[in-house]
């Protein structure tokens, strides 16, 4: 059976393929998500997600191209990274391309290492920062899913199984 168009909106599309339903993300539109270091502390945000229902703690992260440029994943994990954190990047590392949710969408992601922090703004309205030693993220997730934060399961990327 071949796959049918369900829906469309400006970045998603629902697919169904047999019995298999699905979200693609439109015009293969890649995302950046950031690890920003600042010396011992990695930068984590705070926003309220519409489709979770609630705050959601994350890394900082945004998709690739969205205002209609021609840019990198290096690029767009500068930009979003300023945007949401108020911090520039003097080092953007790509760390790999993987996949969010895979039974469920095609979306995908550019993990990235950030460092050579400066701050040189506000972070967006709506988003909270957070530096937090790396050593303690641990314990910080904990507290903060305790206080009904969501969260990313992104967050993965900077905490070891045994420390869940």
């Amino acid at each position: 059976m071949s796959a049918e168009t369900v829906w469309e909106g400006r970045f998603l599309s629902v697919v169904k393929d047999g019995s298999w339903e699905y979200a693609v993300r439109r015009g293969d539109i890649d995302a950046a998500v950031i690890v920003a270091l600042d010396g011992e502390d990695v930068l984590l945000v705070e926003q309220h997600r519409i489709p979770a229902g609630r705050v959601c703690l994350e890394l900082p992260a945004g998709l690739v191209g969205d205002e209609g440029e021609d840019e990198t994943v290096a690029d767009a994990a500068r930009r979003e990274l300023e945007e949401e954190t108020g911090y520039r990047a003097d080092t953007v590392e790509e760390l790999g391309e993987f996949y969010s949710s895979p039974g469920m969408t095609s979306e995908r992601f550019t993990a990235v290492r950030a460092t050579g922090l400066t701050m040189v703004g506000e972070a967006e309205d709506g988003i909270t920062v957070h530096r937090v030693a790396r050593g303690e993220v641990a314990a910080f997730v904990r507290r903060r899913r305790a206080a009904g934060i969501g969260m990313d399961a992104k967050l993965l990327i900077l905490l070891g199984l045994g420390e869940l």
